[in-house]
Formats: structure tokens, sequence, C-alpha cells
């Protein structure tokens, strides 16, 4: 584990009906990988006897909040860590109700795989569909469907091949390239991270093993430059007098020393004079580093702008189309003013009109003029100064926007560019 600071990060989200045994789930992930300390593991011992359980409840790992423990649900979205000699990973536990579609958004949107859990006893249903909806809307590339339960339907082949083929029936429709199947039982640790001794009839991974070899490189985009500027460094001290970089993160692509660059506030290009990572000064840098650049010439650049390669500029415009998650319980309907925050930007921006509301059940389109918290529609903005912007299907980071409530500085919806 001595390379731990290497390596490679799953990011992945949990979505499933209530009772689908979610938290039991994520609690055999972290007690079969040795995850957790000592004392936790009494504690839910304990609580476990005390609720006259005859067997360890693992899901009281993750039902953290006092009041999702009464309910036995999952309000909010609760991050946990654990890592194997393979990987690290971090998983979003996401609530599944309907009334809580922006909590899924929001755990799913950094996201690189979602499992979606199904009740082997109940199959594919309203839910399923719904969050199955939500994880092609925000483009997740991996989807493993892990057929839980399986233990109380006799480890029955039959039941967990007619679930895949319905399963398979309706995701068709869908934009997810990569889908596992895995029948388990969360209960007893079949196929979660041990082999399976009561389902030999099936060849596949197991679910640790699937998070730990799915392909993350793929999902990158290596082809274009962006990267958004966050801060100007002018140190004006002795040594380096003359000194200016831009400071920011490189969301996506590559650049080495030598390249030529525009600045798309100005349009004016350039070429890369030095990239700093740290203290130390290297030839190339590129997706996920942050860095600062200098450049051959100097070129008026502040908070906001963007670099990218001269050959592959993105989209700048400030009329945009984007599919929206709204958020907050004062609906959000045309000519409705708020903030638009994009990779470092900021500008003002206006509701023109709001074409349609998406039932994310079915993906039926329906004609709306308002959209009220928890729905997701597609709508156009007019904003006060352009953005530089990619489409969210070609790279997520400079594909996606916030809308603030210029007033209370909340958070109100969630856009991702069309």
């Amino acid at each position: 584990m001595s390379n731990y600071l290497d390596m490679d990060l799953l990011r992945f989200t949990t979505a499933g009906s209530v009772d689908d045994g979610k938290s039991t789930l994520i609690g055999r992930l972290l007690y079969d990988t040795k995850s957790i300390f000592e004392d936790q593991m009494q504690a839910i011992e304990d609580a476990s006897t005390r609720k006259g359980k005859e067997y360890v409840d693992l899901s009281l790992l993750t039902d953290g909040l006092r009041d999702e423990r009464a309910q036995g649900i999952t309000i909010d979205v609760a991050y946990r860590y654990f890592a194997t000699p393979k990987r690290k990973f971090i998983i979003a536990d996401t609530p599944g109700h309907i009334q809580y579609t922006r909590n899924m958004v929001t755990g799913a949107s950094t996201a690189n795989l979602a499992i979606i859990l199904i009740d082997a006893r109940k199959g594919v249903i309203e839910q399923t569909y719904r969050h199955s909806i939500i994880a092609s809307l925000l483009d997740i590339k991996h989807v493993v469907v892990a057929i839980n339960k399986m233990d109380l339907v006799d480890f029955d082949q039959a039941i967990f091949e007619k679930i895949k083929a319905d399963y398979l029936l309706f995701s068709n429709k869908l934009n997810i390239k990569d889908i596992h199947f895995i029948p388990m039982s969360a209960l007893l640790g079949d196929n979660v991270v041990d082999e399976s001794e009561n389902m030999k009839w099936f060849s596949g991974k197991t679910l640790l093993q699937t998070l730990e070899s799915v392909d993350l490189k793929q999902d990158i985009n290596i082809k274009d430059f962006r990267f958004a500027v966050q801060y100007v460094i002018r140190p004006h001290s002795t040594d380096f007098h003359d000194y200016r970089g831009y400071a920011g993160r490189i969301e996506s692509g590559k650049i080495k020393v030598g390249d030529t660059i525009t600045a798309m506030q100005s349009g004016i290009a350039s070429k890369v004079k030095s990239i700093n990572f740290g203290t130390k000064e290297i030839l190339e840098a590129e997706a996920g580093m942050s860095v600062s650049i200098t450049l051959e010439t100097e070129i008026d650049i502040s908070r906001g702008d963007m670099l990218v390669k001269t050959e592959s500029l993105p989209q700048s415009s400030q009329e945009i189309e984007m599919m929206l998650c709204w958020m907050n319980d004062k609906k959000a309907q045309t000519n409705g003013k708020y903030i638009i925050r994009h990779t470092g930007k900021e500008a003002k921006c206006v509701i023109k009109n709001i074409d349609y509301k998406l039932n994310i059940s079915t993906l039926e389109k329906i004609e709306e003029q308002m959209l009220g918290v928890n729905d997701i529609g597609k709508i156009k903005v007019k904003t006060s100064s352009p953005l530089f912007f990619d489409s969210y299907m070609n790279n997520h980071a400079t594909g996606s926007v916030i809308l603030v409530d210029e007033f209370t500085n909340e958070t109100v919806g969630a856009g991702m560019i069309l």
C-alpha cells in the first residue's frame, strides 16, 4: 500500500428502493473488506443484540443519522471511504424516494459507476427505471445491476435471468454503455466480496472484483484541453519579479510546455512557457492535476477565463440549452433570474423558456411552464456574458452548471448542457 496516493480512485453511487438492502450491501462491503474499526463493529453487534436480531445488522453501519435510523430510510447523501490493495473508493449512498431526486443527482453527479439494487422477489419496478434514467442523464458510464436477496428466492437462476432480460429490454432506450449483472445476498455475503457457494451457476465476477476491475481510462476526455483559471499568481517578490502564473485545475485533456493555447475571454493565442505542479516545474500535465501555467506572451487573463488548446475550442454562447434538475421549493419559471456558476466563472442569467418536464419513470416529455422541486426538465437560459462550454456528454466538467438564488445564495438547480 506504499503507493496509496497514486492509486486509482473509483467513485460510485448506490440507488435502490426502500428495503432493497442498500445499507446492508454497503455495510457488507465495508465489513468484508475489513474497512471497519473494531469499536464500530462492537457498537453494531451490541445494537443488533438490543434489537433482538439473530445476526449482525450491517445496515446499522451506514444509517448514521438519527431520523434516518428511526424511519429506516436514507434521506441525505452520505459518503463512505474505503480502499483495497487495487483501488480507492468513495461511495455516495443516496436516497431512493422520488422526493429526494435532487439528493440522488447530487450524489451521482461525480460518480464513475452506479450500483442499482433490485429485490429478487420484486424484479424491475418503477424506481429501477427512475434510478437508471438518472444514471443515464448524468452520463454514468458503468452500471452494476445488483439483484439482491437471492437467498429469499432459493438462489434460483431462472429468477436472475428473467430480471436481467427485463432490465436489458428497458435499458436499450438509455445511454448506458457498460452494464454488469450480479446475483447476490448482501445479508449473507454471497457475491459481494466473496464468491457464492450457493450460486455455482454464476460464473461472473463478485461486486468487489467488478469495482476493482472496471476500466476508467476510457471515461476521461483526453482530447480537449480545458483549464479554468481560478487565480492569477503575481508574487511581486525579488526572486519572481515578473512572474505571472495562472492557477487552476485541468478539467480534461493534456498540456505540455510549448503547446499553443487560446485564452477564451480575449480569443488571443500564446505558447505555454512553464507548468508548475506545487513547487516542482514539470514538462507536461493532464486531467485532474491542479497546476499553475505561465505563457510566453502577456495576455489579459483573470479568474473565470478558460485556457484551451487552439485546435479544439469549446462552444461560446450567451444562450444555453440544458437539462436542469430543480432543487428548490420555490418553482423555476420563465423569466426567473439567477446567478449561473460554470467552472470558475459566474454570470447573471434569466430562464428564457422551459421546453418540457421529464417523467423520470417513463422518459415521457410533459409540456410545462414551471419546474418544481425534484423535477428534471429541458430549459434555455440567457447569460449576461458568454460561457465557454462543451456538451455534458463530451465533457462533464465543462458541461455542467449550477444555478444560484442571487438573494439567498442557495443552490437552486444543477444543469447538464446539451
